[in-house]
């Protein structure tokens, strides 16, 4: 790894207050071949955190979401630890976790009706226990902002239109809504390769 990919990579990690990082493989192949990637990797993530329409707080758990959707324990770690540092509670964090969850099932099934597009199936109750929904502790339109961008992860249409026009409902802004969904695309692309 040359000397400038060393400083871009260790900024990064210094920022996130990543500890004991060893670098993939796909890091090392973007090492090898052209820094300007991770160059860019480094900028849009700290941006992204950093966005106008979201609280530290929010985007740290925003980007927590992500890190739990794909499965990635270091960056979940980090994420629960700088959301932790803004404020973050305990049943937040948990609600954070039972939120991915939940949409993990709902993007699924509807994904499901949605693509089949038969009358029984869209006809037939979900029978998908959903009462996290009703008064999160998150707060309705911080709790929908999550949901729109782990749906959007998951490529559920139907979730995606729901919940947008949810937080919409409740007073939430387009811009938030844009913010939200911008950080959780960035955060997919740490996740891919970090």
């Amino acid at each position: 790894m040359d000397t400038l990919q060393h400083e871009t990579l260790s900024s990064l990690l210094e920022e996130l207050k990543v500890a004991d990082y060893q670098p993939t493989a796909e890091v090392d192949k973007l090492a090898e071949v052209d820094h300007r990637y991770l160059r860019d990797l480094r900028i849009n993530v700290t941006n992204a955190l950093k966005y106008d329409n979201l609280s530290k707080k929010e985007s740290y758990l925003l980007a927590l979401a992500v890190a739990i959707n794909e499965k990635h324990a270091a960056l979940k770690t980090t994420f629960e630890a700088l959301a932790k540092g803004e404020g973050a509670t305990d049943a937040e964090l948990a609600e954070t976790i039972a939120c991915v969850s939940l949409l993990n099932v709902n993007n699924v099934f509807y994904r499901f009706r949605h693509f089949t597009k038969k009358e029984y199936y869209e006809q037939t109750p979900a029978g998908i226990k959903m009462s996290i929904m009703m008064n999160p502790v998150l707060g309705k339109e911080f709790f929908e902002l999550m949901s729109l961008g782990v749906s959007a992860l998951n490529g559920c249409e139907m979730c995606v239109n729901a919940h947008e026009e949810s937080i919409l409902k409740v007073g939430g802004s387009q811009a938030r809504i844009y913010d939200a969904v911008r950080l959780t695309a960035v955060m997919k692309g740490l996740t891919a390769i970090f």
